[in-house]
Protein backbone atom coordinates (compact mmCIF):
# COMPACT_ATOMS: atom_id res chain seq x y z
CA UNK A 1 0.00 0.00 0.00
CA UNK A 2 1.12 3.74 -1.12
CA UNK A 3 1.74 5.46 2.18
CA UNK A 4 -0.16 8.40 1.13
CA UNK A 5 -3.53 6.71 0.70
CA UNK A 6 -4.07 5.52 4.26
CA UNK A 7 -2.43 9.13 5.45
CA UNK A 8 -5.17 11.12 2.94
CA UNK A 9 -7.92 9.11 4.43
CA UNK A 10 -7.15 9.38 7.74
CA UNK A 11 -6.48 12.93 7.55
CA UNK A 12 -10.15 13.36 5.53
CA UNK A 13 -11.81 11.65 8.35
CA UNK A 14 -10.21 12.98 11.24
CA UNK A 15 -11.28 16.38 10.08
CA UNK A 16 -15.21 15.20 9.46
CA UNK A 17 -14.70 13.77 13.36
CA UNK A 18 -13.82 16.97 14.56
CA UNK A 19 -16.57 18.58 13.06
CA UNK A 20 -18.68 16.29 14.61
CA UNK A 21 -17.21 16.52 17.81
CA UNK A 22 -17.56 20.41 17.89
CA UNK A 23 -21.14 19.81 17.00
CA UNK A 24 -21.56 17.92 20.14
CA UNK A 25 -19.88 20.13 22.85
CA UNK A 26 -23.42 22.11 22.76
CA UNK A 27 -24.63 18.85 24.01
CA UNK A 28 -21.85 17.23 26.23
CA UNK A 29 -19.03 18.17 28.27
CA UNK A 30 -15.62 18.11 27.22
CA UNK A 31 -15.10 15.12 28.49
CA UNK A 32 -18.03 13.48 27.31
CA UNK A 33 -17.73 14.22 23.39
CA UNK A 34 -13.82 12.96 23.99
CA UNK A 35 -15.05 9.82 25.26
CA UNK A 36 -18.18 9.04 22.21
CA UNK A 37 -14.71 8.51 19.86
CA UNK A 38 -14.14 5.39 22.12
CA UNK A 39 -16.83 4.21 23.45
CA UNK A 40 -18.70 4.33 19.95
CA UNK A 41 -15.81 3.56 17.88
CA UNK A 42 -14.68 -0.17 19.85
CA UNK A 43 -17.21 -2.46 18.33
CA UNK A 44 -16.24 -0.87 14.98
CA UNK A 45 -12.87 -1.47 15.80
CA UNK A 46 -13.26 -5.27 17.15
CA UNK A 47 -14.95 -6.00 14.07
CA UNK A 48 -12.48 -4.67 11.69
CA UNK A 49 -9.86 -6.76 13.72
CA UNK A 50 -12.35 -9.97 13.23
CA UNK A 51 -12.42 -9.36 9.66
CA UNK A 52 -9.05 -8.82 9.21
CA UNK A 53 -7.97 -11.80 11.42
CA UNK A 54 -10.34 -14.30 9.89
CA UNK A 55 -7.50 -15.18 6.62
CA UNK A 56 -4.69 -13.87 9.29
CA UNK A 57 -3.06 -15.27 12.44
CA UNK A 58 -3.58 -12.38 15.64
CA UNK A 59 0.13 -12.03 17.06
CA UNK A 60 0.55 -12.19 20.40
CA UNK A 61 0.71 -9.13 22.77
CA UNK A 62 3.91 -8.87 24.82
CA UNK A 63 4.33 -6.37 27.86
CA UNK A 64 6.33 -4.09 25.93
CA UNK A 65 3.42 -3.68 23.20
CA UNK A 66 0.93 -3.17 26.39
CA UNK A 67 3.05 -0.52 27.43
CA UNK A 68 3.22 1.11 24.34
CA UNK A 69 -0.70 0.74 23.80
CA UNK A 70 -1.81 2.28 27.10
CA UNK A 71 0.46 5.12 26.69
CA UNK A 72 -0.51 5.77 23.38
CA UNK A 73 -4.18 5.39 24.79
CA UNK A 74 -3.85 7.65 27.54
CA UNK A 75 -1.84 10.52 25.53
CA UNK A 76 -4.48 10.22 22.53
CA UNK A 77 -7.44 11.20 25.46
CA UNK A 78 -5.70 13.80 26.45
CA UNK A 79 -4.98 14.94 23.06
CA UNK A 80 -8.39 14.53 21.76
CA UNK A 81 -9.94 16.30 24.96
CA UNK A 82 -7.46 19.45 24.84
CA UNK A 83 -8.75 19.45 21.20
CA UNK A 84 -11.95 19.63 21.85
CA UNK A 85 -11.57 22.02 24.84
CA UNK A 86 -10.09 24.52 22.05
CA UNK A 87 -12.76 24.50 19.88
CA UNK A 88 -14.95 25.81 22.69
CA UNK A 89 -12.95 28.67 22.88
CA UNK A 90 -11.14 29.68 18.89
CA UNK A 91 -12.14 29.44 15.64
CA UNK A 92 -12.12 26.17 14.19
CA UNK A 93 -9.62 25.96 11.73
CA UNK A 94 -7.13 28.06 13.98
CA UNK A 95 -7.79 25.77 16.85
CA UNK A 96 -7.22 22.93 14.92
CA UNK A 97 -4.15 24.43 13.34
CA UNK A 98 -2.08 24.35 17.14
CA UNK A 99 -2.15 20.93 17.40
CA UNK A 100 -0.09 20.68 14.23
CA UNK A 101 2.85 21.31 15.95
CA UNK A 102 2.55 17.51 16.97
CA UNK A 103 4.85 17.14 13.67
CA UNK A 104 8.07 18.51 14.89
CA UNK A 105 7.09 17.11 18.90
CA UNK A 106 6.49 13.72 16.90
CA UNK A 107 9.88 13.85 15.22
CA UNK A 108 11.74 14.61 18.60
CA UNK A 109 9.57 12.21 20.60
CA UNK A 110 10.34 9.30 17.75
CA UNK A 111 14.11 9.58 17.88
CA UNK A 112 13.93 9.50 21.94
CA UNK A 113 12.31 6.48 21.89
CA UNK A 114 12.09 4.41 18.77
CA UNK A 115 15.51 6.40 17.34
CA UNK A 116 13.74 7.08 14.30
CA UNK A 117 15.83 9.73 12.06
CA UNK A 118 14.61 12.27 9.64
CA UNK A 119 16.65 12.98 6.47
CA UNK A 120 17.47 16.71 5.83
CA UNK A 121 14.59 16.53 2.96
CA UNK A 122 11.63 15.51 5.43
CA UNK A 123 13.23 17.78 7.95
CA UNK A 124 12.73 21.16 5.54
CA UNK A 125 9.23 20.07 4.64
CA UNK A 126 8.38 19.92 8.79
CA UNK A 127 9.82 23.18 9.11
CA UNK A 128 7.95 24.59 6.29
CA UNK A 129 4.65 23.15 7.70
CA UNK A 130 5.39 24.60 10.86
CA UNK A 131 6.22 28.08 9.89
CA UNK A 132 2.52 27.95 8.05
CA UNK A 133 1.13 26.48 11.52
CA UNK A 134 2.64 29.21 13.19
CA UNK A 135 1.45 32.07 10.64
CA UNK A 136 -2.32 30.96 10.72
CA UNK A 137 -1.89 30.76 14.88
CA UNK A 138 -0.11 34.00 15.30
CA UNK A 139 -3.14 36.27 14.68
CA UNK A 140 -5.44 34.58 17.46
CA UNK A 141 -3.55 32.67 19.48
CA UNK A 142 -0.99 34.79 20.63
CA UNK A 143 -2.01 37.44 23.50
CA UNK A 144 -0.59 41.09 23.72
CA UNK A 145 3.75 40.66 24.35
CA UNK A 146 3.63 37.07 22.21
CA UNK A 147 2.12 35.27 25.50
CA UNK A 148 -0.08 32.39 24.88
CA UNK A 149 -3.52 32.52 25.54
CA UNK A 150 -5.72 29.43 26.74
CA UNK A 151 -6.68 28.27 23.04
CA UNK A 152 -3.01 28.39 22.05
CA UNK A 153 -2.03 26.48 25.41
CA UNK A 154 -4.40 23.67 24.34
CA UNK A 155 -3.30 23.37 21.22
CA UNK A 156 0.51 23.17 22.16
CA UNK A 157 -0.80 21.02 24.54
CA UNK A 158 -3.20 18.65 21.67
CA UNK A 159 -0.15 18.46 19.48
CA UNK A 160 2.41 16.89 22.58
CA UNK A 161 0.11 14.37 23.68
CA UNK A 162 -1.08 13.40 19.93
CA UNK A 163 2.97 12.97 19.10
CA UNK A 164 3.67 11.17 22.08
CA UNK A 165 0.34 8.90 21.15
CA UNK A 166 1.05 8.20 17.56
CA UNK A 167 4.89 7.16 18.48
CA UNK A 168 3.93 4.94 21.52
CA UNK A 169 1.10 3.26 18.71
CA UNK A 170 4.07 3.29 16.15
CA UNK A 171 5.92 1.57 18.90
CA UNK A 172 3.32 -1.05 19.99
CA UNK A 173 3.23 -2.17 16.28
CA UNK A 174 6.62 -3.09 15.92
CA UNK A 175 6.70 -4.96 19.17
CA UNK A 176 4.58 -6.96 18.04
CA UNK A 177 6.52 -9.90 16.37
CA UNK A 178 4.47 -11.68 14.25
CA UNK A 179 2.23 -10.58 10.83
CA UNK A 180 1.68 -8.31 8.54
CA UNK A 181 1.68 -4.36 8.91
CA UNK A 182 -2.49 -4.55 8.36
CA UNK A 183 -3.02 -7.39 11.66
CA UNK A 184 -0.39 -5.66 13.60
CA UNK A 185 -2.35 -1.92 13.15
CA UNK A 186 -5.82 -3.21 13.78
CA UNK A 187 -4.38 -5.26 16.43
CA UNK A 188 -2.98 -2.15 18.33
CA UNK A 189 -6.02 -0.17 17.26
CA UNK A 190 -8.23 -2.61 18.89
CA UNK A 191 -6.59 -3.16 22.40
CA UNK A 192 -5.62 0.92 22.55
CA UNK A 193 -9.39 1.86 22.20
CA UNK A 194 -10.20 -1.16 24.48
CA UNK A 195 -7.90 0.60 27.46
CA UNK A 196 -9.14 3.97 26.32
CA UNK A 197 -13.20 3.16 26.71
CA UNK A 198 -12.17 1.27 30.27
CA UNK A 199 -10.47 4.27 31.93
CA UNK A 200 -12.18 7.51 30.34
CA UNK A 201 -15.64 5.40 31.23
CA UNK A 202 -14.13 5.22 34.43
CA UNK A 203 -12.84 8.59 34.83
CA UNK A 204 -16.43 9.82 33.57
CA UNK A 205 -18.16 7.97 36.02
CA UNK A 206 -16.55 9.06 38.92
CA UNK A 207 -16.00 12.63 37.99
CA UNK A 208 -19.06 13.99 35.81
CA UNK A 209 -22.44 12.54 37.19
CA UNK A 210 -25.10 12.23 34.61
CA UNK A 211 -22.41 12.80 31.41
CA UNK A 212 -23.05 8.99 30.57
CA UNK A 213 -26.76 9.05 30.37
CA UNK A 214 -26.60 12.18 28.24
CA UNK A 215 -23.96 10.34 26.30
CA UNK A 216 -26.27 7.62 25.37
CA UNK A 217 -28.84 9.54 24.92
CA UNK A 218 -26.93 11.64 21.53
CA UNK A 219 -26.45 7.63 20.25
CA UNK A 220 -26.97 8.74 16.88
CA UNK A 221 -24.51 11.16 16.25
CA UNK A 222 -21.90 9.73 18.49
CA UNK A 223 -22.39 6.70 16.71
CA UNK A 224 -21.12 8.79 13.48
CA UNK A 225 -18.14 10.05 15.39
CA UNK A 226 -17.02 6.27 16.43
CA UNK A 227 -17.18 5.17 13.14
CA UNK A 228 -15.29 7.52 11.37
CA UNK A 229 -12.59 8.12 14.44
CA UNK A 230 -12.09 4.49 14.39
CA UNK A 231 -11.82 4.31 10.57
CA UNK A 232 -9.19 7.63 10.91
CA UNK A 233 -7.00 6.06 13.78
CA UNK A 234 -6.97 2.55 11.58
CA UNK A 235 -5.38 5.27 8.98
CA UNK A 236 -3.05 6.54 11.00
CA UNK A 237 -1.39 3.54 12.40
CA UNK A 238 -1.65 1.63 9.13
CA UNK A 239 1.16 4.41 8.24
CA UNK A 240 2.94 4.50 11.27
CA UNK A 241 3.46 1.00 11.29
CA UNK A 242 5.28 1.29 7.30
CA UNK A 243 6.91 4.61 8.10
CA UNK A 244 8.10 6.88 11.17
CA UNK A 245 5.08 8.79 12.83
CA UNK A 246 7.19 12.31 11.83
CA UNK A 247 7.19 11.62 8.42
CA UNK A 248 3.36 10.44 8.63
CA UNK A 249 1.89 13.40 10.66
CA UNK A 250 4.31 15.68 8.67
CA UNK A 251 2.19 14.37 5.10
CA UNK A 252 -1.07 14.30 7.43
CA UNK A 253 -1.05 17.78 7.56
CA UNK A 254 -3.56 18.07 4.36
CA UNK A 255 -5.82 17.51 7.20
CA UNK A 256 -5.51 21.47 7.20
CA UNK A 257 -7.00 22.08 3.66
CA UNK A 258 -10.28 19.73 5.05
CA UNK A 259 -10.08 21.88 8.05
CA UNK A 260 -10.34 25.39 6.45
CA UNK A 261 -13.19 24.25 4.00
CA UNK A 262 -15.32 23.37 7.16
CA UNK A 263 -14.46 26.26 8.74
CA UNK A 264 -15.75 28.26 5.71
CA UNK A 265 -18.57 26.31 4.45
CA UNK A 266 -20.55 24.54 7.56
CA UNK A 267 -19.14 27.19 10.41
CA UNK A 268 -19.55 30.32 8.08
CA UNK A 269 -16.05 31.73 10.03
CA UNK A 270 -14.35 34.35 8.00
CA UNK A 271 -10.21 33.47 7.47
CA UNK A 272 -7.33 35.80 6.81
CA UNK A 273 -5.24 36.16 4.24
CA UNK A 274 -2.38 35.51 6.92
CA UNK A 275 -3.90 32.32 7.21
CA UNK A 276 -4.49 31.78 4.00
CA UNK A 277 -0.76 31.98 3.25
CA UNK A 278 0.11 29.76 6.18
CA UNK A 279 -2.04 26.79 4.14
CA UNK A 280 0.12 27.63 1.54
CA UNK A 281 3.37 27.15 3.61
CA UNK A 282 1.70 24.01 4.89
CA UNK A 283 1.17 22.84 1.55
CA UNK A 284 5.00 23.47 0.14
CA UNK A 285 6.08 21.77 3.01
CA UNK A 286 3.94 18.52 2.42
CA UNK A 287 5.50 18.67 -1.15
CA UNK A 288 8.87 18.44 -0.22
CA UNK A 289 8.20 15.73 1.62
CA UNK A 290 7.11 13.69 -0.94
Amino acid sequence: MELWIPITIAAFLQNVRSVLQKQLTGRLSVNGATYVRFCYGLPFAWLYLAILSSSREIPEPSLEFLGYCLAGGIGQMLATACLVASFTTRNFAVGTAFSKTEVVQAAVFGLLVLGDLVSWRVGIGIVLSLIGVLMLSARVGLGEGWNLDRAASLGLLSGAFFAAAIVSYRGAALALGSGDYLIRASFTLAIAIALQTLLMGIYIMVRESGEMRRIGAAWRPSLWVGLIGMLASAGWLTAVTLESAALVRAVGQVELLFTFTASIWFFKERVSFREVFGVALVILGIYVLL
